[in-house]
This record gives C-alpha cells, structure tokens and sequence, in this order.
C-alpha cells in the first residue's frame, strides 16, 4: 500500500535551493526552463520537521561524519583523558570497519546512524579501552618507524578484516531499526551494503508548472558611520533569485516502512502520520533571512493505493502561461490530467482519494473527494490506510 502526495506551491522572490553558481536550480522539462527544487532538498525541509510531529527526538536519526569525536566527548565526561579518548575512538572505529581522518576526525562519508550510536560507540572503546590502546601505540610506531625510513614506492596494505565482536558492533552502532527517518529516507552505506536500509520514501524535484527565466536582484549597502557629506555604497552585490508555482510529488510504500521498523506498530504509524505534514510543511531554506518566502501549498492531492504510483507532472508538459491565475490554471490542468489518467487506466487500485484547495476551483472533482481542512485531509488518509 503506498501513500501519495502531489502538492502545488507557489514561492513569491526566492532562492530555495541554490547550484553551485548560486543560482536557483533550473531544468528543462516539456521544452522550456522551469524553476527546481532538488528532492535532496525538500527531504531534508522535511526531516528536519518530523520532530515537531510526533516523532520523539531519540526516535530520529543523526547525519555526521563526527561520530569519533561525540564518542570521544562522552569517555571525557566520564573521566577519561579527551586526547587519548580521541585515538582510542579513532582506533574504534576502524575495528568495526569505519576509518576516521586521524586530524579531522571526520569519516569519508556522512554515517546515517541512530541516536544511540554515540554512546554505543562509546562503551565498545570504554570496555575495549586496554586493547585499542595497544593498537593506537602500535600505530604511532610504525608510523614513526615510516617516517624516519628512506622513501620507497607505496604499497597497498590490505584491509583486516573486522572480527566477529567488531561486526556485531558495527551492527549495533548502525541499527536503524528504532530510527523513524532512517526507515523513511533510507540508508547507504558503501562499505557495507549489509546495513544498507531501502527508503520506504520516494521524493521528486520539484518543478515548476511554467516557464522561468532567473532574475537578479542588484543591491547596496551603507556604512552607518560614513559622514553624511561622504554619501556612496559600501558594499556591492547580486542575488540571483526567481518565481515560480512548484508542483511537488512524493509517495511513501507503508509495506517497506514496517519492514524498516519491525516490530513497532506505533512507530509506523507515527510515522506515517508525521510524514503527511512534515512534507505538506516543508520549505526549504535557501535564502530565507532575506527573502522571506514562507508560503504554504494550495492544492494537496492525497492518494492511498494499493499499487503503483502515479507522478502528475506531465500535466505540465506543456507550460501554463498566458492566464489571469497561474494558480487556478495549474490547479485544473492538475486535477484535469488525474481524472483522465482514472479514465484511462482505471482506478480500481485507489483505495482512497481525498483532494484540498485553498481557495481554488474544484468545480470537477466529487464532493466526497473534497476536503475542507488539512487535518481532515490527513485524517482521511490515514483511515484509508487502515481501512
């Protein structure tokens, strides 16, 4: 069983999620440029909402490549030397397969792991702490003995293999099993596919539904203590920005999400629900402090199905232009190009559709698909579920 979501949202001046010129994204879809958020982007708008949602924090995940150094600020806390605690993390964690840059501290990758991973991380360097002491000092001598050695060509040394008590732990630091947006956004772990975890949720860019052309916004600024006979501009600069109505898609698999948390009824079902409004909520970032475009969807489209998934973007193949309410107009094309893809394929797989506009025309949908609220909106999805 999957949930949809299909939302339109239009952004006043904005830069949501920049590329690496600091522009807003951009793609070409249906022949023309449209204004792009990345789902990378809208994920993480909505992760970081999950919280506010009925999920406990310690039910969230953590993204770092720090996990060395919070394992090593615990065995400080708990009395022990935090330079020492460092190399005895750093050795740690290469036991169970994760090398640490010995002056960063930082992994290679960003570790998606739950909130006990700390501490679990922690105690297995606290009870191993004689042992990895041995290999910190064994390190530190070869590396001595390396450096004062004339120079000869590398050689590749190979990897040891993590014992049986290092892999048990490693599984035990990286259990995502407890953790809500670990089952949600899933996990890849490149060393490792053993722990890698499949996303119970798939995410789209985000597109406009017309045509864009990015625009800048050339601005000055003053120095309060410049004499007032010395008027002139301080500060200099551009900010790319544009405007765009976004139509977004993401669907959630329920069967995958259970397998991700298994065991946990309540979890699921927490999830579930605080994923419906962390994305119906989320915005991204970009730019916020200076433009402010803090807006909310207009037209939500849930879906509760029992197969397959249907992406409505090609309702937008052809750019909406030329109209008095660029709203309006992508509100019927998007409501247009659903009822004909029912038509066409059946609905038979629908167990439940349940459509909201905030003040848009849904002159052609069915009463008893229209909801007024948004709490009614995910209220009759979430029945559907169980339904």
């Amino acid at each position: 069983m999957l949930i949809e979501l299909h939302l339109l949202q239009s952004f006043p001046v904005s830069n949501l999620n920049r590329d690496d010129l600091g522009q807003p994204k951009t793609a070409r879809f249906g022949g023309h440029t449209r204004a792009r958020i990345s789902s990378q982007s809208l994920k993480r708008a909505a992760r970081m909402l999950l919280a506010q949602h009925g999920i406990d924090p310690s039910e969230l995940g953590v993204r770092t490549k720090r996990l060395r150094d919070a394992a090593a600020g615990l065995l400080a806390a708990r009395g022990r030397d935090k330079e020492q605690a460092q190399d005895i993390c750093q050795a740690g964690l290469e036991e169970i397969g994760f090398a640490a840059h010995p002056a960063t501290g930082l992994t290679k990758y960003l570790l998606y792991v739950g909130q006990p991973a700390q501490e679990l991380l922690a105690d297995y360097c606290d009870q191993r702490w004689d042992d990895l002491t041995k290999t910190v000092t064994a390190a530190k001598k070869r590396k001595q003995s390396t450096d004062a050695a004339p120079r000869k060509t590398a050689t590749k040394t190979a990897a040891t293999k993590p014992t049986k008590q290092a892999q048990e732990q490693a599984k035990r630091i990286l259990d995502g099993t407890r953790a809500a947006d670990v089952a949600l956004f899933g996990r890849m772990i490149a060393d490792n596919t053993d722990f890698n975890v499949n996303a119970a949720s798939q995410v789209a860019h985000a597109l406009s539904t017309h045509a864009v052309v990015n625009e800048f916004d050339y601005y000055t600024a003053l120095d309060d203590l410049r004499p007032n006979a010395e008027p002139a501009a301080d500060m200099i600069g551009t900010v790319d920005f544009n405007a765009a109505c976004f139509y977004r898609y993401a669907n959630l698999d329920l069967d995958q999400l259970a397998a991700n948390l298994p065991g946990d009824a309540d979890l699921v079902a927490r999830s579930i629900r605080a994923w419906l409004y962390s994305f119906i909520h989320a915005v991204p970032g970009g730019k916020q402090n200076s433009m402010a475009a803090r807006t909310m969807p207009q037209t939500l489209i849930g879906v509760v199905r029992e197969t397959g998934a249907w992406n409505l973007a090609n309702a937008f193949l052809s750019p909406v232009a030329d109209v008095p309410d660029l709203m309006t107009a992508s509100t019927q094309r998007l409501v247009t190009h659903f009822q004909q893809l029912r038509a066409f394929y059946g609905d038979t797989q629908l167990r439940h559709t349940a459509i909201a506009s905030v003040g848009g025309d849904l002159a052609d949908v069915p009463d008893d698909e229209i909801t007024p609220t948004l709490d009614g909106f995910v209220s009759r999805l979430l029945t559907a579920t169980k339904a």
